[in-house]
């Protein structure tokens, strides 16, 4: 369900989007509000289901994570054992970070981090492979990445 939205909660959304450890006061400052207003917004929209929740970004690389890869995958049918077979997968491994039901010839793409190129080799034929549902997988490795954002348009 689509929520209506005046331009002070895009104000708010857009300043929550930039960095979400803004306090109510620097929020209000921003949108041009005072504080209490702001919070009630704010709260509205949590409340809502419009804001799901804040998260820390965190550098891929000053972990350790040097591999990031885009995994396409083919499943060996479409039985709904099978589906939830390969959901719960996505849902417990870690290093799965993205997965979307795609169009096409494959069924799902799924972004996935590891430390090196073994460790996502270790990923794919170890743990997705060995489920016995897959039938195929294309592996596209990320050779730099020139945009990676979770900022919405509003609209």
């Amino acid at each position: 369900m689509e929520i209506p939205l005046d331009e002070s909660d895009r104000r708010l959304l857009d300043l929550l989007q930039q960095d979400a450890k803004l306090s109510v006061q620097e929020l209000a400052r921003g949108a041009g509000m005072s504080a209490s207003p702001a919070w009630r917004r704010v709260r509205r929209l949590e409340e809502q289901g419009l804001i799901r929740g804040y998260v820390a970004l965190l550098d891929p690389a000053g972990l350790g994570l040097h591999v990031a890869a885009y995994v396409h995958v083919c499943l060996l049918d479409h039985t709904e054992e099978t589906i939830r077979r390969f959901d719960e997968f996505v849902q417990r491994e870690e290093q799965v970070l993205e997965c979307a039901t795609i169009t096409g010839s494959d069924d799902f793409i799924l972004r996935v981090v590891a430390r090196d190129p073994e460790g996502l080799e270790q990923f794919l034929m170890r743990r997705l492979l060995s489920l016995g549902i897959v039938r195929s997988t294309t592996t596209n490795f990320v050779l730099r990445q020139t945009k990676m954002t979770t900022r919405l348009p509003l609209p």
